[in-house]
């Protein structure tokens, strides 16, 4: 494999569950919510896959224990947020923040280790798959061929998602409730039903990409290993305005800034500066994209001022 093959091989792997993050945020921002709580739906996901894994001796059990969990934290942010009327971003933030100690917590109750379950919980893995024919082609076949099965569902996931959206009369009253919830509900649309189904969806999008931070890209649960990926992905779905495919190749992006990192880290280059490297180039590449919407819109403004007579 050459070189240059093996860097874009590495950048799809390190951008899956960035992609997964992603999917999860356009869910609910397509009905109107920003989903600050990716973070801590991965976070659980990764966690519960790898002990049901572990208990079970089942990758699917484990894959489908992981996404379970995710939804339920989903489920608890949309019951606080929406019925009991707490300040929905607060809660997201504190489950973010809650559940940083709480994974080290059981885990701790588990293994009496809170580092890392090595060793001590014998969990699955998700397997890699070899595509007939695509692996036979030359530098192709090295890049896409061989990634992790959860790599092909990630794909999978955003034309499902945009199907979803775009095509299904449930994306429609989702993105219904997104654009106007009381124009919504005066034609029978119960805006806090969909907040409720959005959240769901957005919490099966992340568990799939915690369980795949600990059940394909690593074969072990480490405390916060997620470590800012939920955020990143959102960044990625605001980067994109909510599109599906904007946002998972935006997601791409802010992954091969990471495999760069990583390869920062092998020529020898400062650890601080690599750990920061990933989220300064989404802070630089998001300053980038306002900057050009900006000047988008003050061309857009200026042809209509120019247009109804008015001298600028």
């Amino acid at each position: 494999m050459t070189e240059v093959a093996t860097f874009l091989f590495s950048a799809i792997r390190v951008s899956t569950p960035l992609v997964y993050a992603a999917i999860a945020a356009v869910i609910t921002q397509q009905a109107g919510l920003l989903n600050m709580a990716v973070e801590s739906m991965m976070l659980s996901a990764a966690l519960a896959g790898v002990m049901i894994s572990g208990a079970t001796q089942s990758a699917l059990l484990g894959v489908l224990g992981g996404v379970f969990f995710a939804v339920l934290i989903a489920m608890v942010i949309w019951y606080s947020a929406f019925i009991m009327k707490c300040d929905l971003y607060l809660v997201s933030i504190s489950m973010n923040a809650g559940l940083v100690g709480g994974t080290v917590f059981v885990m701790y109750l588990a293994t009496k280790q809170k580092a890392n379950t090595i060793g001590y919980i014998m969990s699955k893995t998700v397997g890699k798959l070899d595509i007939p024919i695509l692996k036979d082609i030359p530098f192709f076949g090295e890049i896409l061929s061989g990634q992790n099965i959860m790599t092909y569902v990630a794909v999978i996931a955003v034309a499902v998602t945009w199907f979803l959206i775009y095509k299904t009369k449930l994306g429609l009253r989702i993105r219904s409730v997104g654009e106007n919830p009381s124009a919504a509900e005066s034609v029978g649309i119960n805006p806090v039903k969909l907040y409720g189904i959005s959240f769901a969806l957005s919490g099966v999008m992340a568990g799939l990409g915690g369980v795949y931070m600990s059940m394909g890209l690593m074969s072990y649960f480490a405390r916060d290993m997620v470590a800012g990926r939920g955020m990143i992905g959102v960044s990625a779905m605001n980067v994109a305005n909510a599109s599906p495919a904007g946002s998972a190749l935006f997601a791409m992006l802010f992954g091969v800034s990471d495999t760069i990192a990583n390869y920062m880290q092998i020529i020898g280059i400062q650890p601080q500066l690599i750990a920061a490297f990933p989220y300064a180039a989404t802070i630089v590449l998001m300053a980038i994209l306002a900057y050009v919407q900006h000047r988008r819109y003050q061309k857009y403004l200026a042809k209509k001022l120019s247009q109804s007579g008015f001298e600028i």
